[in-house]
């Protein structure tokens, strides 16, 4: 069942703080990595699923991949500062993020994700690693913002010259980002006619977790979603997306992924456990898409709310 409109962000963090559903028969919680679903929504204005966003945390440094709407409110609120547990989503401590592509559900949030937590004294730049286009798009950003920036710095109540810059880098397939905590691979995805679209895999100290940004099936996703302890993956309603005209349907299965071919790809690469995000209901319901997957799935498997953590 979907959550009302007017849940309370309370009603979230305690919903959030049951790390693992009691349906998962295998999967077991980390002291060390959590993934913390900040966005589960689509372009549709969902205002109970902000835009795509998934928080990775290792040992309370948090890595951003993709920032669509919401996504700085959806940190805060897991934050202590509003009752949330999670360290590594201060928003002040967010220095690392990662664009899988330029679509704008999963990058509205950037301005968000640049100013502020610079306004609320983080005090060094925001590292940003994301397809061809990332520099341009951040180089606008900061100038859109320009006036802000100067008030900000020089007004009447000045903060830090340091906390609105960015670094973007762009990303190419292999190794992307490394530090103590985690290791990076980018890997290409088929989306559309998209020429760089990318999913991100993690490797952290004690798991390893592949998160598929949009994308249509291809042997690559299947490639580097092997031994994932986790798997985050779009979806689509098979159901649903059938009751649609015949060009719907085509333009989803060249940018998307059924629930039958997620669940056949989870059913080859066997992953510890499944989580559903950027949900294509077409009006059918959690349950039914749930139903389609395990038609050729048998093993963990959720879908996705806003402020899950795994």
């Amino acid at each position: 069942m979907k959550r009302s409109i007017g849940a309370s962000v309370v009603g979230f963090v305690l919903l959030s703080l049951c790390l693992i559903r009691p349906t998962l028969a295998e999967f077991k919680p980390s002291e060390i990595t959590k993934v913390v679903m900040l966005g589960t929504g689509t372009p549709f204005a969902d205002p109970a699923r902000s835009g795509p966003s998934t928080a990775i945390v290792v040992n309370d440094m948090a890595y951003i991949v993709d920032f669509g709407p919401g996504v700085i409110r959806r940190a805060s609120a897991m934050s202590p500062r509003y009752g949330g547990v999670i360290n590594g989503l201060q928003v002040n401590n967010i220095t690392r993020a990662f664009l899988t592509h330029l679509h704008s559900d999963h990058s509205t949030g950037y301005p968000d994700l640049i100013f502020t937590p610079w306004t609320m004294d983080r005090n060094e730049p925001l590292e940003v690693y994301g397809p061809e286009g990332i520099l341009e798009m951040t180089q606008n950003i900061i100038e859109a913002y320009g006036e802000d920036i100067r008030y900000r710095v020089y007004g009447l109540e000045p903060t830090n010259n340091q906390g609105w810059r960015v670094n973007a880098h762009v990303v190419k397939e292999g190794m992307v980002y490394q530090d103590d905590n985690v290791k990076v691979e980018a890997f290409r995805v088929k989306h559309g006619n998209w020429p760089n679209a990318f999913g991100y895999r993690f490797t952290t100290p004690d798991r390893v977790i592949v998160i598929s940004g949009d994308a249509a099936p291809d042997k690559n996703i299947e490639r580097y979603s092997r031994d994932a302890d986790i798997l985050v993956h779009e979806v689509y309603a098979v159901e649903g997306l059938n009751k649609r005209t015949a060009f719907w349907q085509r333009y989803h299965s060249n940018n998307h992924t059924s629930a039958h071919e997620v669940g056949e790809l989870a059913a080859r690469v066997k992953p510890g456990l499944l989580v559903l995000s950027h949900i294509l209901f077409f009006g059918s319901s959690e349950a039914q898409i749930l139903s389609e997957v395990k038609e050729k799935y048998k093993g963990d498997v959720v879908l996705a709310n806003d402020l899950d953590v795994f």
